[in-house]
């Protein structure tokens, strides 16, 4: 937790910032300058729109904590985004690339199910100090709030502390090594998002379907591709603020309208505002692509859309405090390991159904970061292949109570 304040408080000025480091790396990135093409062959664009707000966070110059841009561009500009990144999708195609995906991301879930147990044991064999906690302090309660956020969300993580009951100064500390782990994870898949060749070939992965789906997708684009007027980037950012604006008039009314009449459901975060958001805006971008909208593609809808999806990478980034790291360093290692069993069980699915690593990536994320983040690893490998990450991401949010729940069970089984 950061005590002074940031040096950069202003959200108005903050945000000019990001916006700077997104022209900056993207003008660089697209440079013909020996340098700039040698660096970006090595560091991918998208990991360094990422990561420079990360470390003006880590540093104080600004915070996360305390900055509204998240939520602005999670509920705002993420929806939009997605309307507009599924606008022209083809769906008949995504729903061809197979079972793979699902095996893959359900190996995901069974990963955070049992890393947190195996961690824990791991971890408390060597340093027995961890499990020094009495009732509410009791670290096993903590960690099935993580549990909860990297197979579902922060519904589900809410609903594991409810449900394990652990103090405030406790579930402070697992919110840190979750947006922690989860964020230096989420800059690894960015990483090889955009080279995943070398992976591909050591899992041996099929990727004739995805490679099918994206040369379709760029074949049709290339075929209506025409110089955007004025009225056409009108006509594109209405469609996707207005179906945005709708999903956000539905969901307030759907949502506690479940969670008053239907507490049960809850379980399943369908009394979550956000939830209902992501899933209506991603439907209206599929039925939208059943209309002339999808010939707006041409005038660059996916281009608005991977904008805002940007914008959306840098207020992330703000959240991540690398220093964090040394306030409980036994937490940070549960986490560590928790994580690398996961990603070791993603990729031995993979290796033995030889599926691509597109699968891992958005399998994983689709876990660990739900819905902001999934179509943000997805759009690394091809922007029309996000709607996958965001189909993905729903699923997660249906398990996350259950996953979590047995979690728990499990590592409050080893805590003894």
């Amino acid at each position: 937790m950061q005590e002074s304040s940031p040096l950069i408080s202003n959200d108005a000025v903050v945000f000019g910032l990001l916006m700077t480091i997104l022209a900056l790396v993207f003008s660089t990135s697209s440079s013909k300058s020996p340098f700039w093409v040698k660096f970006y062959s090595i560091v991918p664009s998208v990991l360094l729109c990422y990561f420079i707000p990360a470390l003006l966070n880590s540093f104080n110059i600004i915070s996360g904590e305390s900055s509204g841009l998240y939520k602005v561009a999670s509920r705002y500009l993420l929806p939009a985004s997605l309307v507009l990144m599924t606008l022209s999708v083809d769906f008949k195609g995504i729903m061809k690339l197979g079972p793979k995906a699902l095996v893959v991301f359900l190996a995901g879930t069974v990963g955070v199910i049992l890393g947190g147990p195996f961690a824990l044991f791991v971890v408390s064999s060597f340093f027995p100090e961890i499990l020094n906690g009495v009732g509410p302090d009791e670290v096993w309660r903590g960690l099935s709030t993580i549990a909860g956020s990297w197979i579902g969300g922060g519904a589900n993580q809410t609903a594991m502390l409810e449900v394990f009951g652990a103090s405030p100064s406790l579930f402070s500390q697992m919110i840190a090594v979750d947006v922690l782990v989860a964020n230096l994870w989420l800059a690894v898949l960015l990483y090889w998002g955009a080279k995943p060749e070398k992976i591909d070939k050591f899992l041996k992965s099929d990727t004739s379907a995805i490679q099918e789906l994206q040369k379709k997708v760029e074949t049709y684009r290339e075929g209506i591709l025409r110089i955007p007027s004025l009225s056409d980037t009108m006509v594109i950012l209405g469609i996707g603020f207005a179906i945005t604006g709708f999903s956000h008039y539905v969901a307030d009314i759907v949502a506690p309208y479940i969670g008053t009449n239907y507490p049960t459901l809850s379980q399943y975060s369908l009394d979550s505002t956000f939830f209902w958001i992501v899933v209506l805006a991603t439907t209206g971008g599929l039925l939208m692509s059943f209309t002339k909208a999808r010939e707006l593609e041409g005038a660059g809808a996916s281009r608005m859309g991977s904008i805002l999806l940007y914008i959306l990478v840098a207020t992330i980034g703000m959240q991540m405090d690398l220093m964090a790291i040394f306030d409980n360093p036994l937490l940070f290692l549960i986490g560590i390991i928790w994580i690398l069993f996961h990603i070791f069980l993603l990729l031995s699915v993979a290796y033995l159904i030889k599926a691509p690593f597109f699968y891992v990536a958005v399998g994983s994320q689709a876990n660990i970061g739900g819905a902001a983040s999934a179509p943000i690893v997805a759009s690394a490998f091809n922007p029309s292949l996000a709607p996958v990450g965001v189909l993905l991401a729903v699923l997660g949010y249906a398990l996350g109570t259950y996953g979590g729940y047995l979690s728990g069970l499990l590592m409050q089984w080893v805590h003894g």
